[in-house]
């Protein structure tokens, strides 16, 4: 389970897309563009998300892609296997396609564990959720928390 860079590009395009106003057709160039991707990457990859009913494409004068659906209903299982395929999470996140059942790799058995658990989660992430996610982070990263060393001293501890 080991995720190519087209499903960085990919999911990086869709938060993009996702976070413009409902309806809003955009080209690939100008996503890549704002994304800082290779436009090659994604006008291959958006043609899948167009086929998994992610996306919807526009020709014409007003060619590009938007949204099929909301970022809410959009699962982060669903934008994987657009791009990696419906076998996304049986592949052994530590040997690849080296590991399956007739030539088990040392972690075989732990891996059949924790994947119920690592499908679950892409399935209940949507879009939004990541892009909410993100938000936060860069908020707290704007606003970092005062370190317990940083804090300035009260008057007591500082003889004054």
């Amino acid at each position: 389970m080991k995720f190519r860079r087209e499903s960085k590009y990919g999911l990086l395009g869709l938060i993009y897309l996702a976070q413009l106003p409902p309806g809003r057709v955009i080209g690939v160039r100008e996503i890549a563009a704002n994304q800082g991707l290779p436009q090659v990457f994604l006008a291959k990859i958006f043609p899948k998300f167009v086929q998994h009913g992610l996306v919807k494409a526009y020709r014409g004068s007003t060619r590009g892609y938007c949204l099929a659906k909301s970022a809410e209903e959009i699962k982060l299982r669903e934008i994987l296997v657009a791009v990696e395929g419906p076998q996304v999470t049986n592949q052994c996140f530590f040997w690849g396609s080296e590991c399956d059942v007739t030539n088990p790799c040392p972690v075989h058995c732990q891996w059949r564990e924790i994947r119920p658990w690592i499908e679950e989660i892409l399935e209940r992430t949507t879009l939004k959720d990541l892009i909410l996610k993100d938000q936060m982070i860069r908020e707290a990263s704007e606003n970092p928390p005062l370190r317990p060393d940083v804090r300035a001293k009260a008057p007591a501890e500082t003889g004054g």
